[in-house]
């Protein structure tokens, strides 16, 4: 991990025609909040999103889903399972390409994170591997994980409201305060605000 840090950080300063990226949280943000789902018929896409990502395409930004998935490593569904309901919601999407990459993470949260948000394992691979612009790559999601997993990395973050962080941490008001972190009610609106942000 230090070393992804060092590589990190020493590419932040050439940034030319370097893309900018949203990382993306699945459960809560892109799709309603159900817990450990497993089930693909309940995926349920939230309004605007299809559109929304579409825009960020059309603006040449890439587009990464980094989802938890503790379930598995639980023993409640398998990764197969995660994995349908990931190509439920590319489905929906109806998108030639939804993602230029995903990253499914298994562990629980009594185990030692390898890519499990709060991490940045994955985000840091991902500006490496696609030399992505930093200052203009933003972590969206709808909870604590998400968002401390974007500062982690370094880069800009943004909270979906409504989602696992309102309906599981009591103090998730009170976190977005303190970081001063932009809040918003859908993941369309966060999305659309991101792309001004980093255009």
């Amino acid at each position: 991990m230090d070393q992804l840090y060092k590589q990190h950080l020493e590419g932040e300063s050439d940034s030319f025609d370097q893309p900018a990226a949203l990382f993306l949280d699945r459960d809560g943000t892109l799709i309603e909040h159900i817990r450990y789902l497993h089930d693909p018929k309940k995926v349920r896409l939230f309004s605007g999103v299809r559109s929304a990502l579409q825009s960020a395409q059309y603006a040449g930004v890439r587009l990464f889903l980094h989802t938890n998935q503790s379930g598995v490593s639980r023993g409640y569904f398998t990764l197969e399972d995660a994995i349908a309901c990931n190509d439920r919601m590319f489905s929906l999407l109806n998108l030639e390409k939804p993602f230029d990459g995903t990253k499914i993470c298994t562990e629980s949260s009594a185990e030692q994170p390898v890519y499990r948000k709060p991490s940045p394992r994955y985000i840091l691979e991902m500006i490496q591997l696609h030399r992505l612009d930093v200052e203009r790559c933003v972590m969206i999601g709808d909870s604590r994980s998400d968002m401390e997993a974007g500062m982690h990395a370094k880069i800009n973050v943004i909270a979906v409201r409504g989602g696992a962080g309102d309906s599981e941490d009591p103090d998730w008001p009170a976190f977005l305060e303190a970081h001063g972190i932009p809040q918003f009610q859908s993941a369309d609106t966060a999305i659309r605000a991101a792309l001004e942000r980093i255009q």
